[in-house]
């Protein structure tokens, strides 16, 4: 079974869509509004799920499939240790947020960089190991666990958000990932429900 790494790279690309989000609005200075506020929150929120389950579930995995291989060992050394200094980059842009102070743009510009480096990284060498070694009844319980943790009120945040801004084609091959019920769950109520939550000024 090949696995289809589509909704992985998604999610990437979505981290970064909302960091530019953020940005931007903060040179704009509309980093204190709340549909800015509830964007940056959704962001954190999801970047949570996605390390915890990398970090909890995944990363585990890849490593009972590598066990010996010393470079192999080293690279998922390096996600888990990428993983924790963006951590406390986040804090300090949440601080920086909360009082208005005067390094926040420095402290968007150190978390892009230091995200963006770390999903670079990530593409580039750790989804081709596991594309490697793992099977798919291990991709399919590492899914299984993330939409568990989810659970149906997380995914009708997750799956649109997945596809905000994203083009016709992309935005049907991302789709074309989940399950049929999961895409009119989507289109019928999902998509409604994210534009009115009013993340980062959304029309």
């Amino acid at each position: 079974m090949t696995i289809d790494f589509t909704p992985m790279y998604a999610s990437h690309d979505a981290f970064r869509r909302d960091l530019e989000r953020l940005a931007v609005a903060v040179a704009e200075g509309r980093a204190h509004t709340g549909p800015v506020r509830a964007g940056w929150e959704n962001f954190k929120h999801q970047l949570h799920v996605h390390h915890t389950a990398e970090d909890s579930d995944l990363w585990p995995r890849v490593r009972a499939r590598v066990a010996g291989r010393g470079r192999d060992l080293s690279l998922l050394d390096d996600m888990e240790a990428e993983h924790a200094r963006i951590d406390p980059l986040l804090v300090a842009v949440d601080g920086a947020l909360a009082s208005r102070a005067f390094e926040l743009p420095d402290l968007v510009r150190a978390l892009r960089a230091t995200l963006d480096d770390h999903l670079k990284h990530e593409e580039d060498e750790a989804l081709p190991l596991m594309g490697e070694v793992l099977t798919g009844a291990d991709w399919v319980a590492f899914t299984g666990r993330l939409r568990e943790v989810q659970g149906l009120r997380g995914a009708a945040v997750f799956v649109p958000w997945l596809v905000d801004g994203v083009g016709d084609g992309d935005r049907g091959r991302v789709l074309g990932a989940f399950p049929p019920p999961v895409r009119v769950l989507n289109r019928v109520f999902w998509e409604g429900s994210y534009r009115r939550r009013g993340y980062w000024v959304v029309r």
